[in-house]
C-alpha cells in the first residue's frame, strides 16, 4: 500500500516580469519592512534595478543584504539575521541564486524564532515561528525555491543542512526575464545541476515517490531539451523559462526523494576548493552514475527514453549511454572537465574522501552502497 507525504511550497507565481510587481505580494501578506537578501553579483547585473523600482511609492521600507557569496558560511547567515533585526523586517525576500535563497530562508527563521544556528542543524530541529517569505530565483539550478533545506558551510571541506518544512516559503516567483544576462557557463554549471536533482530523485533509495517521478521526468524533459539553445542564445526567452521550470519541478522532486552520490561527492569539492555547486555535480555526475549503473539500469534506461529518444538495446545499453552522454556534458558545454583543470591535485583526493565519507545523509540514499573505496576511485577517475 502506497504512503507517503509530500510537501512544497504552497504557492507559486510564474510569469515574465512578475519580479517587478513584488511589491503587491508584499502587501498581500500584512508586510510594510522587507530584507531583501541577495548577492553581488546580481547588484553587479543590474537586476535589483527593476525589483526596487516596483517597490516606490509603496509604502513599504526595503532593506538590501548583499554580502552573501557561494557556499555561504555561517558568519554570512548570522550578518543576514541580524540585518534583518536591525531593520526591523516583518518580511524576507530572497532573491538570486541558490546561496542567497538558503540565506534567506535561515534569515526568515532565526530573526523570527530567536533559535541560534547551531540549534536548527539536522533534520527538523527547528521549533519556529519564521518571518513570512518570498524568494526569487536569478538560475535556473537549485530549485532552492520549492525546497525545505538549507546548506551552510561550517568549516574547510565541511557543510552541514537545516532541513525543515518551515523553510518552505510562502510564495516562490519565477521569472525568467531575471535569467537572460546569465553567462554560458553559470547556465551550463546550474542547468546540470538541476539534472542531477532530477536523476537522483528518481534512483533515490529512500522515500522515492510517483509524484516525485512524474517531476523529475518532466523537468528532465525541459532541461535536457533547452539546455544547449539556452547556452547558446542567452537571449532566448521560451529556453529560459524551460530551464527555470524544469529547474523547479526537479527541487520539488528531490525535496521530496532526496539526492545520493553525487552530491555527497560534490559538496566537498565546494566547501573545501569553492568549486561552484553545479560545476561539482557535474564533475562527479558520469563516474558516479557508471558506478550505479548495475542496480538501477532500468530507472536510468526510462530516463535515457526522454534525454535520447531512439535509443535501442537493453536497459543496460540505455543507462549507459545515458551515463556517458551526462559525463560527457560538462566538456560539450566547455566547462572544466577534470579536477587538476580547478588547482586540485592527486594530494588532495584522501582529505576529499575523508570529507565525503561525512555525508551519511546522503550516500545512505544511494541506490548502491558507496564505501571509501568507490569514493576514491570516483575521484581519481575525474582527478
Amino acid at each position: 500500500m502506497l504512503k507517503m507525504v509530500f510537501q512544497t511550497t504552497p504557492s507559486m507565481i510564474i510569469e515574465r516580469g512578475a519580479s517587478t510587481r513584488l511589491a503587491a505580494n508584499v502587501r498581500a501578506m500584512g508586510c510594510t519592512s522587507v530584507l531583501l537578501v541577495t548577492d553581488a553579483g546580481v547588484i553587479a547585473a543590474r537586476l535589483l534595478d527593476a525589483v526596487l523600482a516596483g517597490f516606490e511609492g509603496e509604502e513599504i521600507a526595503v532593506s538590501v543584504f548583499s554580502q552573501v557569496q557561494a557556499d555561504p558560511p555561517e558568519s554570512v547567515i548570522l550578518a543576514a539575521v541580524d540585518a534583518a533585526k536591525a531593520c526591523g523586517a516583518d518580511c524576507v525576500l530572497g532573491l538570486g541564486g541558490g546561496s542567497s535563497l538558503d540565506a534567506a530562508k535561515l534569515a526568515a527563521l532565526l530573526a523570527r524564532s530567536g533559535e541560534s544556528l547551531s540549534q536548527v542543524y539536522g533534520i527538523n530541529q527547528t521549533k519556529g515561528p519564521r518571518l513570512p517569505l518570498i524568494l526569487v530565483p536569478t538560475t535556473a539550478g537549485t530549485g532552492s525555491e520549492v525546497t525545505s533545506v538549507s546548506v551552510v558551510t561550517t568549516g574547510a571541506g565541511e557543510k552541514n543542512v537545516v532541513y525543515s518544512p518551515m523553510l518552505l516559503p510562502d510564495l516562490a516567483v519565477l521569472d525568467a526575464e531575471l535569467t537572460l544576462g546569465l553567462p554560458s557557463h553559470v547556465t551550463a554549471a546550474t542547468g546540470i545541476d538541476a539534472m542531477v536533482h532530477a536523476i537522483e530523485a528518481y534512483t533515490s533509495k529512500n522515500l522515492k515517490n510517483p509524484i516525485s517521478d512524474c517531476l523529475a521526468r518532466e523537468a528532465l524533459r525541459l532541461l535536457s531539451g533547452s539546455l544547449f539553445q539556452a547556452c547558446q542564445d542567452g537571449s532566448n526567452l521560451e529556453a529560459r523559462e524551460n530551464m527555470l521550470l524544469g529547474a523547479c519541478l526537479a527541487g520539488m522532486a528531490f525535496a521530496n526523494a532526496p539526492v545520493a552520490a553525487v552530491h555527497a561527492l560534490a559538496y566537498p569539492l565546494g566547501a573545501r576548493f569553492h568549486v561552484p555547486h553545479g560545476l561539482s555535480n557535474a564533475l562527479v555526475l558520469g563516474p558516479v552514475m557508471r558506478f550505479n549503473l548495475e542496480t538501477v539500469a532500468p530507472l536510468y534506461a526510462q530516463l535515457a527514453d526522454i534525454v535520447l529518444p531512439g535509443l535501442s538495446g537493453t536497459d543496460k545499453d540505455k543507462a549507459g549511454a545515458l551515463a556517458d552522454y551526462l559525463g560527457a556534458l560538462a566538456g560539450e558545454l566547455s566547462l572544466p572537465t577534470r579536477l587538476r583543470d580547478l588547482g586540485i591535485a592527486e594530494s588532495d583526493i584522501e582529505p576529499l574522501v575523508v570529507d565525503a565519507m561525512r555525508q551519511t545523509r546522503l550516500l545512505g540514499n544511494n541506490p548502491r552502497p558507496v564505501g571509501e573505496a568507490d569514493v576514491r576511485a570516483i575521484y581519481r577517475e575525474i582527478l
